[in-house]
């Protein structure tokens, strides 16, 4: 159980730790952090209450709350530091972090604000900036009044420098009042300057300090802060920190005209002016540093994280925006044919982030598909989709009288036997691209005020082979028109009799001469071409008692091929060789079938182009 109001400190933890500028006349330092928070909450603001302000009043509000949310963000990175600091892993589970039940300062101060990860580690590296720079210039004060002790130059009390020590400078100082050199504090008899002792190496303000002052003055926002430190990044043999500083300083100018993300890049591009032997390394470093990782859900959903070098990635950002760009303010297009697609875009019901998904699969299909042995070392990647069914069902592809395949006949009536159909998407040796399960199906019950039931397939739902991820009926139905079916028959012990062939597939040739016939996705307004597409049998598993001929086979892209079976649409062809789709009863109660047309520019019927 975490418990965040701190416990009480440790007797290194109180009040000479405090942030700075705290006033410990209130006992804990926090008195004018309260008033503060007292005040912030006391305005209860509304929209209503804004709304009346003017203009002027509400960029003016937009500022001071701006400015007001510098200053406690500074605050809180003093604060994060001093939590770091009581963190630190030497101190074990002695430390503030461990003692509250959190493994690291960053979980803490996240759950202790409700801030994001990023935010806390960007605030804790603040932090530390923030309290080097205050040690270092602290240091630095006091090593130049040691200086003035040392070389008799009048110091903050009024004393001239201190007596010799051991004897080394003579015995002529007296209180501070004679020099070092024991020659009274004149100058060596022989005219050379004093020699005085460099500073110390920790007395040095780090390059970094003019943004722990800009903080501390309150025009510089964290965010501008982190920025500048990343963006210019860390010492080398290079880079000296008189360098950094140099290019600090100019920075600093124009951080009041930027935001945090123009000064990053800004930074970012200042740093491979000073090191351009280093964009070389930068450059390598991101590229090592690409990753690709995937995650099975409880759900059975997989999660997808990806790092990518800036080159790919930005390759990948381009292809994003091609796709997605009508949806996100892109160009607008002057030529018919893509301004219909725009237009189509535009129009599609997926969300944005759902187009992006179902695209970038489609493009993972196409590369496998291409070329498998090279992309896959030969192995057509699959999803097996497994269900059971009893063997007196007659599958699909084969004739009712004929006994189902993989068994006996005496199997095929047995009621003690099972056949689990294996539905295996992207399984044909070179047919088409693997298909992951579907999305969630549409409600199968009756259709409010019509009456109707929608038609209910005949197959069970199944499950995902590996996985426990339970797969609908309407799924099945749908890896059945374009991967086929594999019976494996078992007895009542669960011991395997026999194995069935794929049935119910489009061979390589018949899916060729498809493509050549519908030209691409079939479904009404869609131009999804050939390659992006599916093989939907016509002919539901329930009800096909035939071979698998091209008459049978109708192309559909994924999307539309998912919202045939899961709102149960249905597609037929009549004497004359013509395609209709029939849609579901709860869209159209009088179920109006609507003519598929092809897209193709060849129409072998007509015997030319």
């Amino acid at each position: 159980m975490t418990n965040l109001p701190v416990s009480p400190a440790s007797p290194d933890q109180q009040l000479g730790d405090r942030v700075p500028g705290g006033d410990v006349a209130d006992g804990d330092g926090l008195g004018g952090l309260r008033s503060m928070a007292d005040v912030v909450a006391g305005l209860r603001g509304s929209s209503a209450a804004v709304d009346t302000l003017t203009d002027e009043a509400v960029l003016e509000g937009q500022v001071l709350i701006a400015g007001a949310r510098r200053a406690l963000d500074t605050q809180a990175a003093w604060f994060a530091a001093t939590l770091a600091r009581r963190s630190r892993p030497e101190l074990g589970g002695r430390g503030l972090a461990a003692r509250q039940g959190f493994r690291s300062p960053e979980d803490l101060l996240q759950a202790a604000s409700g801030s994001s990860k990023s935010d806390a580690v960007k605030l804790l590296g603040v932090g530390r900036l923030l309290v080097e720079t205050d040690a270092a210039e602290k240091a630095a004060r006091e090593a130049a009044e040691a200086h003035k002790l040392l070389d008799g130059t009048p110091t903050l009390d009024g004393h001239g420098g201190r007596d010799g020590i051991d004897g080394r400078y003579g015995s002529d100082g007296n209180d501070g009042s004679e020099g070092i050199d024991g020659n009274g504090g004149q100058p060596p008899l022989d005219g050379t300057a004093p020699h005085l002792p460099p500073l110390p190496a920790a007395a040095v303000p780090p390059w970094h300090a003019p943004i722990g002052r800009a903080l501390g003055e309150g025009w510089l926002s964290v965010e501008k802060a982190d920025a500048l430190r990343k963006g210019l990044g860390d010492l080398d043999r290079a880079i000296t920190p008189e360098k950094l500083a140099t290019a600090l300083t100019r920075l600093l100018t124009e951080a009041r005209t930027l935001n945090a993300d123009q000064l990053f890049k800004r930074a970012r591009r200042v740093r491979d002016v000073l090191d351009e032997a280093g964009i070389a390394a930068r450059e390598k470093a991101a590229y090592d540093d690409r990753s690709l990782r995937f995650y099975r859900l409880h759900t059975g959903q997989v999660r997808m994280v990806g790092l990518f070098a800036p080159e790919d990635g930005e390759y990948l950002m381009s292809t994003y925006d091609a796709i997605t760009s009508p949806r996100r303010g892109g160009v607008r297009f002057v030529d018919k044919e893509q301004a219909a697609w725009a237009k189509r875009v535009q129009d599609d019901p997926r969300t944005t982030e759902q187009l992006t998904a179902d695209a970038f699969l489609a493009l993972t299909k196409l590369g496998v598909k291409a070329d498998p042995k090279r992309i896959a070392g030969g192995r057509n990647p699959a999803v097996r989709m497994v269900t059971i069914r009893p063997t007196g069902t007659t599958p699909a592809g084969t004739s009712p009288t004929s006994p189902t395949a993989g068994s006996t006949p005496a199997e095929a009536t047995s009621a003690g036997t099972t056949s689990t159909g294996v539905a295996a998407t992207g399984t044909e040796p070179s047919g088409p691209a693997p298909e992951p399960s579907a999305a969630p199906t549409t409600d199968t019950s009756v259709d409010a005020g019509v009456g109707h039931r929608a038609p209910t397939p005949t197959l069970q739902p199944g499950v995902i082979e590996g996985t426990a991820v339970t797969v609908s009926s309407e799924t099945m139905e749908r890896s059945l028109c374009d991967s086929g079916l594999l019976d494996v028959t078992f007895d009542d012990h669960g011991h395997g009799l026999d194995l069935g062939r794929e049935q119910r597939t489009f061979s390589p040739a018949q899916r060729a001469a498809l493509a050549i016939r519908d030209g691409g996705c079939m479904w009404p307004g869609c131009d999804r071409p050939p390659s992006w597409t599916e093989t939907h049998h016509i002919q539901h598993w329930k009800d096909d008692t035939g071979q698998t001929n091209l008459d049978d086979g109708i192309l559909l892209c994924r999307a539309d091929h998912l919202r045939l079976h899961n709102e149960h649409w249905r597609i037929t062809r009549d004497d004359a060789g013509r395609y209709w789709l029939t849609p579901p009863p709860r869209l159209d109660p009088e179920q109006t079938p609507i003519l598929l047309t092809s897209t193709s520019p060849i129409r072998p019927e007509e015997g030319q182009p």
